[in-house]
């Protein structure tokens, strides 16, 4: 009979190998996710500001996710895309511009709105790790009626991550104050947002955005990210590559998702 010693040594060497290769693929992966943390932490050293609104952009992207019902791993994409949607305005040629307290001119418009390919270039080392990452990003202006910017992409052309940004970075641009104008609250998002459906935002995720749980999940969060400055931060790590950023000292998740079938 033959001695199984060579089969089982084949098995053993084979298994060391993918053992290796799963070793080495996550180090990568950390490095990766590493680097995500140094870009966001990059934000906000480079400007409080913006900082503070991607915190924020994320946190209500990630209540509009998890109504709408995605999975774990696509409400990571979509929180990925909402920390880093404003990562080109820390551009060197955007900088003055964008810390500039006087009305935007037409020449400073024009440069502004080349931000998000900016910040598409400045992720394309990462897409390897985290290929919805930067077509979001460069796609966070577009609308849904075809008329918004770089590419004019129109409806499900636009990458779903950022059709959930545009919505939430909308919600905070209008509810909270920024250097350059005063925010105007929550009726006053709430009610941009809903004139918006099917021109400016997907029509199924302003559906969920209206719902009057949502609603309140909405109004808690901004009030709270008025009380703590628009941060949050915890000494929680957790693995990658689908890594939850420890500003989040808590996951949205422990919250029940109240979808339409649950509203009164």
């Amino acid at each position: 009979m033959e001695s199984p010693l060579p089969i089982l040594a084949s098995i053993a060497a084979g298994s060391a190998l993918v053992i290796r290769e799963r070793r080495a693929r996550q180090a990568v992966e950390r490095f990766a996710a590493a680097g995500l943390e140094t870009l966001l932490n990059a934000i906000e050293a480079n400007d409080a500001e913006t900082g503070q609104h991607v915190r924020r952009v994320a946190t209500y992207a990630l209540i509009i996710a998890e109504a709408a019902g995605f999975d774990e791993k696509r409400c990571h994409a979509i929180e990925r895309v909402a920390l880093f949607h404003d990562i080109g305005k820390i551009h060197e040629a955007l900088f003055d511009i964008v810390h500039d307290h006087e009305k935007l001119s037409a020449a400073d418009r024009q440069a502004i709105i080349t931000h998000p390919q900016r910040g598409a270039d400045v992720l394309a080392p990462l897409n390897a790790f985290y290929p919805e990452l930067g077509e979001g990003v460069l796609s966070h202006h577009e609308r849904w009626d075809g008329t918004g910017y770089p590419r004019h992409l129109r409806g499900e052309r636009i990458p779903l991550e950022a059709r959930i940004v545009t919505i939430a970075d909308t919600f905070d641009a209008v509810a909270h104050s920024r250097r350059y104008r005063k925010g105007r609250g929550i009726d006053d998002a709430i009610r941009v947002i809903s004139e918006g459906r099917g021109t400016q935002f997907d029509p199924l995720f302003v559906d969920f955005v209206l719902l009057p749980p949502i609603i309140a999940d909405l109004a808690r969060e901004h009030i709270a990210s008025g009380r703590r400055g628009g941060s949050r931060r915890s000494n929680n790590r957790e693995s990658v590559p689908d890594v939850r950023f420890r500003w989040r000292s808590e996951s949205l998740r422990s919250r029940p998702i109240r979808a339409a079938n649950d509203v009164d």
